[in-house]
């Protein structure tokens, strides 16, 4: 009775509302419960205006809470079976293992490497139009980098790194072992570095599943485990360990990783990689040991097994909070976001109150980490076809790397004087890793600080990627060389990856109608409507994403954050060493305390380079460009604070 009525209600509900709904909306908000259809007015109105930027801190973290809430029962979608009646005592397996198995005590299977990608919307079906328009057509006319664009003081080179160490943590996909072949058509084949290049097609699997029935598989392992340092499978963690103290292999000479006898990294995962995200491993290799050598002092009985399984969980979560309330800030710079990726970490009660009394309430009030137990809303844990999409970021890279002269005096705000240009070209795969040593450690660092990495914009696509030599997964040089925004292009069509207009959809954003709702650029409107004609449907969500006009602050589209916002809290929610299993308990007490005493790049730095960020940087994140001058301080307490 109570359930027709209900439903009664419901259809006399939105019956009424659909003439304030935007028509693509209609279907699934039929299908949403009467109090998901009321969140979703509240958020669906607010973004027909366009205010939420706007809105005083409280009220936009209200609001993200919302969205996040509808994202996280309509936008995720499993891939594959699910276990039933499989589960083990998480007791057996107080650590991270090599593999990532054995986190979700009810499907040992979960997050591990091999496991599907999931969803967060239904595939698109788009084998009829994988060269439509031509992936080579597109990145000639809308990505190819013009004249390099940077973004000014608010993000650096170690930024741009970073996101490119956590990408080698969390995603990389199963290849077929037969390759496919783009040519360059006609009309671009002039301004094409590579006129064909051959790679390898991303393979498909059946998943035994009756509504997404194949998927494509990651061989790195999602959780946020380190896995850049210490490998998705125990092959290469066997590699990368000492078996002394619990301690991984580093150069005591250089604080550089060491290499094999084909020049290749000892490290976690080296495919496809370049200096900037070899120093970031190397650092945390440094971590790691550190952390090794604090346990076994307060702790003198632990054997090497046990200090190198609790030196991985502290370093884990060391890595997962910097990219939290460190990196994230620093990309999404504004008020409101400094305050929901804190309240992610801490919740709003904030850290001095979780610090004094530990984890209070629920994830709202002492924050995701720390809850009583792991929640993955009914889904198993992967990440996502979607995530990939939107972290497709190789715009950040410039041209050159700017090398500081760090012998020479700073000067003003701590700057410092160029010594040289270095191609990038130089400085990836197997050639960059020679040229580290060169240039060492600190002036890698220092340089990389000093340096504002590119715009996730239209026409700013490093040209020297269009002619890459790729690696395979033991970082070994391919034979073929890759036009990457080409085929980054042709893969989101490939996996099945929708479109911009319906990938907003699919996230509850109101789509664009014209290309005028997409940006204010005449130039980028005529090229975007020679490309793909008048019709906003075809237009590749890559594009889109680069197109998008930006909120203020932001250094990504808002489409891409909606993804970024279900799925960042969802490493952490999801994953029971950074739930149930966050306490000294599982983290020992001094581990525990390392984790919670360090709260940003710049602290690691500190560790183990005292000098370097005294002498070379004046701002207040490692991310954001170091000559740049620390933000004034605000009276105004933060929840209360209105965007200017």
């Amino acid at each position: 009775m109570f359930s027709f009525i209900m439903k009664s209600l419901k259809s006399l509900l939105t019956s009424h509302l659909h003439r304030y709904i935007h028509e693509d909306f209609h279907a699934v908000v039929a299908q949403m419960t009467i109090v998901d259809t009321f969140l979703f007015l509240i958020v669906h109105s607010i973004d027909k205006l366009g205010i939420w930027p706007k809105l005083p801190v409280f009220l936009g973290l209200f609001y993200l809470a919302i969205r996040r809430h509808l994202h996280q029962e309509y936008n995720l979608l499993n891939v594959g079976k699910t276990p039933t009646g499989v589960r083990f005592n998480p007791v057996d397996y107080p650590y991270r293992t090599a593999d990532g198995k054995f986190n979700d005590p009810f499907n040992e299977g979960a997050g591990s490497q091999g496991s599907f990608f999931g969803r967060n919307m239904l595939p698109v079906d788009q084998k009829d139009k994988l060269k439509k328009p031509d992936p080579m057509v597109v990145a000639t006319k809308l990505l190819a980098r013009r004249k390099f664009i940077d973004t000014g003081k608010q993000f650096n080179m170690i930024a741009a790194s970073w996101i490119q160490f956590m990408i080698h943590d969390w995603i990389d996909h199963l290849e077929e072992t037969n390759q496919i072949e783009l040519t360059a058509p006609r009309e671009v084949v002039s301004q094409c570095p590579l006129k064909s290049f051959k790679f390898y097609k991303t393979k498909q699997v059946p998943t035994g599943f009756y509504e997404i029935k194949t998927g494509t598989m990651n061989i790195r392992t999602p959780w946020w485990d380190g896995s850049a340092v210490y490998g998705s499978n125990a092959e290469t963690l066997n590699k990368v360990r000492t078996y002394k103290d619990g301690k991984l292999k580093i150069s005591e000479d250089d604080g550089l990783l060491l290499h094999d006898q084909d020049g290749i990294a000892l490290s976690g995962d080296v495919r496809n990689s370049w200096i900037g995200v070899s120093t970031l491993q190397a650092l945390f290799v440094k971590e790691h040991n550190a952390v090794c050598d604090a346990l076994k002092k307060e702790y003198p009985d632990m054997d090497d097994e046990e200090l190198y399984r609790h030196a991985r969980l502290v370093t884990a979560a060391v890595i997962a909070k910097i990219h939290t309330i460190d990196w994230t800030v620093e990309l999404l710079k504004t008020d409101t976001l400094l305050a929901g990726m804190r309240a992610n970490w801490y919740g709003l009660l904030g850290k001095k109150f979780k610090d004094t009394f530990g984890h209070v309430g629920n994830a709202v009030l002492g924050g995701l980490v720390g809850t009583k137990k792991p929640e993955n809303h009914g889904v198993p844990y992967s990440l996502t076809e979607e995530f990939v999409s939107v972290y497709r970021m190789h715009s950040l890279l410039p041209d050159h790397l700017a090398l500081r002269d760090i012998s020479s005096e700073p000067g003003p705000n701590k700057s410092l004087p160029l010594k040289e240009e270095i191609p990038m070209q130089n400085l990836i795969g197997l050639k960059g890793e020679k040229a580290l040593p060169r240039i060492g450690f600190t002036s890698q660092m220092v340089s990389m600080g000093h340096q504002a990495c590119g715009a996730l914009e239209l026409w700013n696509y490093p040209l020297w990627l269009r002619d890459l030599i790729p690696q395979d997964i033991t970082g070994h040089d391919r034979l073929d060389h890759v036009d990457l925004p080409a085929l980054e292009v042709y893969r989101d069509r490939e996996r099945n990856v929708a479109r911009y207009n319906d990938f907003r959809r699919s996230l509850l954003l109101i789509p664009i109608s014209k290309w005028e709702d997409l940006t204010d650029d005449k130039e980028a409107i005529e090229v975007l409507n020679e490309v793909y004609g008048d019709d906003v449907e075809e237009l590749d969500v890559q594009v889109g994403l680069m197109a998008e006009k930006k909120i203020k602050g932001f250094a990504i589209s808002e489409t891409a954050f909606i993804i970024f916002l279900v799925m960042a809290t969802r490493r952490l929610e999801a994953d029971r060493f950074f739930t149930s299993n966050f306490n000294e308990e599982t983290y020992t007490k001094k581990g525990f305390e390392w984790v919670n005493t360090t709260e940003s790049l710049k602290d690691v730095l500190d560790r183990h380079y005292p000098e370097m960020t005294k002498k070379w940087m004046n701002s207040a994140s490692a991310f954001s460009v170091w000559d740049s001058p620390p933000a004034a301080r605000n009276p105004i307490p933060l929840y209360l604070r209105v965007p200017q």
